[in-house]
């Protein structure tokens, strides 16, 4: 009798165990597949808001920052997402009008960021400058502007990305427009000879230089920090360009159609915590929005440091990017 007691005592614990587990709150956290993904930091930022908050983080994941917005343009009012990391500041006007966006409620002060921020439905995650990254033992002797990269006959090879698939692509074609204004198109032109490809997206574009199979590839400043620290090389260098680099913010934002509004309120103080801040430099290898206490790892301490920012606003890009792109196509199809 008392075995049986025992034993059904057990049963009703599980039970009730079980039960709670299922009836935790889920947070659904839409965001770009390599964020979420082996090498990303989604599973720290995972453990550490699931650590605070008695609730479960779901990852779901789509290619990148361009994708996201085209998915949340097709569930409308009926997407299930209750944050969304990984919005690039390029697209955020763009994301803003599908006014599925409510106010993230969250102290923006002592950011770290090379620009102010004042939005009421975005906040900055991590940033960094658009660049070319080469190998200096191969290109002792690199651009030392965008104008010397597009002009010199002879100059490197590059394999860029697209931009209508592609965040980095996307950065080099506000570059260009910054540097060149209504030139742009002809400065394609003059770079398109040296041009392996255009791949969808950063990691094709990147794999193919790491094989050799062009002397540059578009990337970021922070790029060289992955080699530094996971390979302890120190052979991969980013150009520093004297007109200045384009500026790469990273956003995340809440929906007005949450289920759970108040959670996502409290992830959304998360992401500039130190916990969720600490894990982007190493883990998503991009400057974190709010430097951690501890400072920058060691790998990025020798990164290039560049002296001015170039942006469009989030406006100016939504206006002005199919004519933007269109110059790009007619320039780079014939």
């Amino acid at each position: 009798m008392l075995r049986r007691l025992l034993l059904t005592l057990a049963s009703l614990c599980l039970a009730m165990n079980v039960a709670f587990a299922q009836g935790k709150p889920v947070l659904t956290v839409y965001t770009y597949s390599s964020f979420a993904g082996k090498y990303g930091p989604g599973k720290t930022v995972k453990e550490r808001f699931e650590a605070t908050c008695a609730c479960e983080l779901n990852w779901v994941t789509a290619e990148d920052a361009g994708s996201l917005v085209g998915r949340l343009r097709l569930e409308g009012n009926d997407t299930k997402a209750d944050v969304v990391v990984g919005l690039d500041m390029n697209l955020a006007a763009e994301a803003k009008s599908l006014n599925l966006f409510a106010p993230h409620g969250a102290d923006v002060k002592d950011l770290s960021l090379p620009i102010s921020w004042e939005d009421d439905t975005f906040i900055p995650f991590d940033w960094g400058f658009y660049a070319f990254v080469y190998d200096a033992d191969k290109l002792p002797n690199p651009p030392k502007s965008l104008k010397e990269l597009v002009e010199n006959p002879n100059g490197p090879k590059v394999v860029l990305q697209d931009p209508r698939t592609s965040a980095p692509g996307l950065g080099l074609l506000l570059w260009m427009q910054k540097v060149y204004g209504d030139k742009a198109g002809e400065a394609w032109a003059r770079l398109k000879p040296r041009i392996v490809t255009f791949t969808k997206g950063w990691s094709e574009a990147y794999g193919l230089f790491l094989k050799g199979e062009a002397d540059m590839v578009m990337s970021y400043t922070t790029s060289p920090a992955y080699h530094i620290s996971a390979e302890k090389k120190n052979n991969y260098k980013a150009a520093s360009f004297t007109e200045g680099h384009y500026l790469h913010v990273e956003l995340a934002g809440m929906t007005r159609t949450s289920e759970q509004p108040e959670l996502a309120k409290k992830f959304m103080a998360f992401v500039l915590s130190e916990p969720f801040q600490s894990a982007m430099p190493e883990g998503n290898w991009m400057m974190p929005a709010k430097n951690p206490a501890p400072g920058l790892p060691a790998s990025f301490r020798d990164l290039i440091q560049p002296q001015k920012a170039l942006l469009f606003t989030p406006e100016e890009v939504q206006q002005n990017r199919r004519a933007f792109t269109d110059a790009w196509l007619n320039a780079t199809a014939r």
